[in-house]
């Protein structure tokens, strides 16, 4: 069950050959708890999502599945493919772990019309059997999920939320239109989060609190709540959001922890070229 507006979509930790490495990537979720987060997200686009195989994602699922961490933060796992028929076994998968809920995206590249995404995303949802957070993200995908397609969506009441990184005014829109006022809508990353949150965006899938996961989370509750930010830790944040988004976030999110001690490994070029 995802209750949590706020959570940390975490990078995949890879070997210098490529190669996934579980470990650090579950000390980096673990040294996320030990600074009080309570939800993170694995396997979404931070995560590197497109570049795991199936086989690798699954190992992944099992690893957080058999961690400590399963009974202590809300776990949710990205669900995305190219072919459907994998995100559907991903999903069956899911289906029988103590994963909180996924984060359903489109199938990159190919263009699906709107009808043939409908039916892609029921088909996942029916075999996950869990919360459903809806991503759109057509600057990634060349997909963009249209305001009807999604209000077709939302007749699912697993749909609990959607990440919206296409045009922010959906959102507007569909505040308008729904009767469901515990309903989250993400942010994706921080850049004109305060903007979004106007809005009404109301949660954040948070790239940023990889770094500095207490700074973050306390400026989008400042956000959220209309509440004031302390001078000098308004001044930090807008110095992370600028130095992550500036070039390609997830090669600096990684440089910066690594810089820091915190290892995460590489990216998967050409990434991090």
């Amino acid at each position: 069950m995802i209750t949590e507006r706020f959570h940390i979509a975490v990078p995949t930790a890879f070997n210098e050959d490529e190669s996934l490495n579980i470990n650090l990537t579950l000390t980096h979720i673990e040294n996320l708890y030990k600074n009080s987060i309570k939800s993170v997200m694995v396997c979404g686009s931070t995560g590197e999502q497109h570049s795991l195989s199936l086989d690798e994602k699954i190992e992944l699922l099992n690893a957080l599945e058999n961690s400590y961490l399963i009974d202590e933060m809300e776990r949710i796992f990205g669900v995305s493919s190219i072919r459907e028929k994998e995100a559907v076994y991903l999903a069956e998968k899911i289906s029988k772990t103590k994963i909180s809920g996924i984060l359903l995206g489109f199938s990159p590249y190919i263009l699906p019309s709107q009808h043939e995404a409908i039916i892609y995303a029921n088909n996942i949802i029916e075999k996950a059997n869990k919360d459903v957070i809806i991503y759109n993200n057509p600057g990634r995908t060349g997909f963009d999920l249209t305001t009807d397609s999604i209000k077709e969506l939302l007749k699912n009441r697993l749909i609990v939320g959607l990440k919206e990184a296409g045009n922010p005014q959906k959102i507007n829109q569909l505040k308008k239109e729904m009767k469901n006022n515990n309903f989250y809508f993400y942010a994706g990353g921080e850049v004109n989060l305060a903007e979004k949150i106007k809005l009404g965006f109301n949660s954040l899938s948070s790239m940023c609190g990889n770094i500095e996961p207490i700074l973050v989370r306390n400026y989008f509750n400042s956000l959220y709540e209309n509440s004031s930010t302390q001078d000098n830790d308004l001044k930090k944040v807008k110095i992370l959001i600028e130095e992550v988004f500036k070039t390609s976030p997830i090669s600096k999110i990684k440089h910066i922890l690594n810089k820091n001690k915190n290892t995460i490994g590489v990216c998967r070029k050409p990434l991090g070229n």
